[in-house]
């Protein structure tokens, strides 16, 4: 029934084309009508096919036998007329048949053509969101979810190797979520520059990556491993030069008959062994059991002898040589430097305190200046037993102080109870580091969904939610450089995240005012600014909401972020600092992203315009210290703007 109408709809135009062919030739008293006739029958073939082609051919036989009668009657013919007739009729019936069945030979081709193109499309769609679906956006890796869909299924032989970025919680609270970004991505490029493109990188866990290196012998696994270890320590973290890459490693085979979850459970095992001294590499020999734990810490442990007097480092090598590997240093200039060198490497330091150069104290405030001493202990061995030397060396961070001279077992049961402490410290450290990246992981996801679904609302990309992230995250490192603002390291890390949830109240807004492509009218936009309360009204009346500071930053981005400094903005019209620093943060963030990006109503603006209008006063008037952290990281929001487009 659906069809009739596009059927007939057809056979009436070509029924009305050939009845205007026919009053043209009868009232022009054409001579030979069937010219005409037939070059309309064949364009009415060609354009709608048989059954108007019928139609038009019906008609132009009716108007032919009108035509070549006596007297136009339909009824007289002479023989030659009935002849004429006969040849028009077959004519007629072979130009239907000829071209209606070239025309459906085409339409046929066409129909073949446009399923080919439509099924290679569908083809090249689904493998987009294969390749979305399974990998990691960040990292370029493969994603968890591609290990439990299709790597686990992998049968050996194979290499299989866990990999911890080490100090990563550290990094994302030193220097903030971006140079923990930065650093991931770092750490999966220099593992990438080191393996086939047979072998597979998966991003495992938060700061964790499985390695899968299938046919790899045996003998060389320690091998290839160590050479990834020293790649990521080579490897430079862009726009964070002095922070330094270090990898812990756990390495096995998987054998033919070993399932995948076995293999990758062992590689864990070994790599926590590895993480007790921080920049190693742990691989399990085949055929071999497991070294315990404190077997393995004491074959692989090095020590870094610090003294002046050749004769006492020789004393300390004949003490600790047979359990540890040792290092030397004659002064502590020397020693810092190969503290550097050897970052990672190093599990204690022993050292004197008067030596030329640089003394024993100084090295102390160096390590505490560079964060070292709390990775790696430190034991004083000196001639000096004053009560204010001892004080000093622990107020400086020293572990233990042991007198010359010295007891031999003493001097080794101290430095491996020491040894042993800080590895059970670094397992608990750990611990706890792994239960609150759970946590934060899944405050993350939620956040992260709630805010993807605004944006899928509003026409937008889940890239938008990063990208004011990052531009937050930016720009709140640079004012703590600069300015005088008093911001928790607990608010430095909930700023960015709760920055996602600045347009959650867009969730009550008509999607037919909140994606309308033109220019909103004035009742129109005052729907829009109903956004920011309603966001912070959603935030307010969630259960825990007195108890969560994180849901407090959100709230005041959500209600604020469309206040600005000159008190011109909406919904309060606070100015100045009335408006809290979150709100700030995250309204020129927002500004910067939105004149930037597409939307469904403009074209984006490149860098240089959008900062022209911002420092304008085009967009509002803001903080004129944001203004200046805005200014101060144009590059970095360049190769954002990049990366981001």
């Amino acid at each position: 029934m659906e069809q009739q109408p596009n059927k007939i709809q057809p056979m009436l135009l070509s029924a009305l084309a050939q009845l205007s062919a026919c009053l043209i030739v009868w009232n022009f008293h054409i001579p030979n009508p069937n010219i005409v006739l037939f070059v309309v029958l064949s364009a009415v073939l060609v354009k709608y096919g048989y059954a108007a082609g019928i139609v038009s051919g019906l008609i132009a036989f009716l108007y032919s036998a009108f035509f070549f009668s006596t007297d136009h009657s339909f009824f007289l013919y002479t023989s030659l007329n009935l002849q004429k007739l006969i040849v028009i009729g077959l004519g007629i019936a072979a130009n239907i048949l000829l071209i209606g069945h070239l025309q459906r030979q085409f339409d046929r081709s066409n129909m073949e053509k446009m399923q080919a193109e439509a099924e290679e499309k569908l083809q090249e769609t689904t493998e987009s969101y294969r390749a979305k679906l399974y990998h990691d956006v960040l990292t370029g890796t493969y994603n968890r979810r591609y290990y439990e869909d299709i790597a686990s299924r992998i049968v050996g032989p194979a290499g299989i190797a866990l990999i911890d970025v080490d100090d990563f919680k550290i990094c994302n609270d030193t220097y903030g979520h971006y140079a923990g970004d930065m650093a991931l991505e770092t750490a999966a490029n220099a593992i990438r520059s080191c393996i086939r493109e047979s072998d597979l990188l998966i991003r495992y866990g938060g700061d964790e990556f499985l390695l899968v290196l299938p046919g790899i012998p045996g003998d060389i696994l320690q091998t290839k491993l160590e050479q990834i270890r020293t790649a990521a320590q080579m490897a430079s973290v862009p726009g964070y030069s002095h922070f330094r890459l270090s990898l812990s490693i756990g390495g096995t085979m998987q054998a033919i008959t070993d399932p995948m979850e076995n293999a990758v459970r062992r590689a864990d095992r070994l790599m926590y062994q590895a993480k007790c001294r921080k920049n190693a590499v742990t691989v399990e020999v085949p055929g071999c059991s497991l070294a315990a734990p404190e077997k393995l810490l004491q074959e692989k442990s090095q020590i870094l002898l610090v003294d002046d007097s050749k004769m006492n480092r020789m004393m300390l090598t004949e003490i600790l040589g047979d359990g540890y590997h040792i290092l030397e240093a004659e002064n502590g200039q020397e020693c810092l430097e190969k503290l550097r060198a050897e970052a990672g490497n190093i599990t204690l330091v022993l050292l004197d305190i008067n030596m030329p150069v640089m003394d024993g104290f100084e090295v102390l405030k160096a390590m505490n200046a560079n964060h070292t001493i709390e990775d790696i202990p430190v034991i004083m061995i000196s001639s000096e037993d004053s009560d204010a030397a001892i004080r000093r060396s622990y107020e400086l961070g020293a572990s233990d102080y042991v007198n010359r001279p010295f007891d031999a077992r003493i001097v080794y049961r101290r430095v491996t109870n020491t040894i042993k402490l800080y590895a059970k410290q670094r397992r608990l450290v750990q611990m706890v580091s792994d239960q609150i990246r759970a946590r934060e992981n899944n405050t993350d996801m939620l956040v992260g969904v709630l805010s993807h679904i605004v944006e899928f609302r509003n026409g937008e990309s889940g890239a938008h939610v990063r990208h004011i992230r990052i531009i937050t995250e930016m720009l709140l490192h640079r004012l703590l450089e600069i300015s005088r603002y008093s911001i928790t390291a607990e608010q430095q890390d909930m700023i960015p995240l709760a920055s996602a949830l600045h347009d959650i109240g867009k969730i009550g807004i008509d999607e037919k005012i909140l994606n309308k492509p033109g220019k909103l009218t004035p009742e129109e936009f005052e729907v829009i600014k109903t956004h920011s309360m309603l966001g912070a009204q959603i935030l307010y009346d969630l259960d825990n909401f007195s108890e969560q500071p994180l849901l407090q930053t959100a709230y005041e981005i959500a209600r604020w972020h469309h206040e600005r400094w000159d008190g011109r903005g909406y919904p309060d019209g606070l100015k100045g600092d009335e408006i809290p620093i979150s709100a700030q943060l995250v309204s020129l963030a927002d500004v910067y992203d939105a004149l930037t990006s597409e939307r469904c109503y403009k074209k984006a603006f490149s860098h240089e315009k959008a900062m022209q209008m911002i420092l304008n006063g085009e967009c509002g008037a803001f903080n004129p210290l944001l203004l200046q952290c805005l200014t101060n990281i144009q590059s970095d929001l360049k190769e954002e703007l990049k990366q981001h487009n």
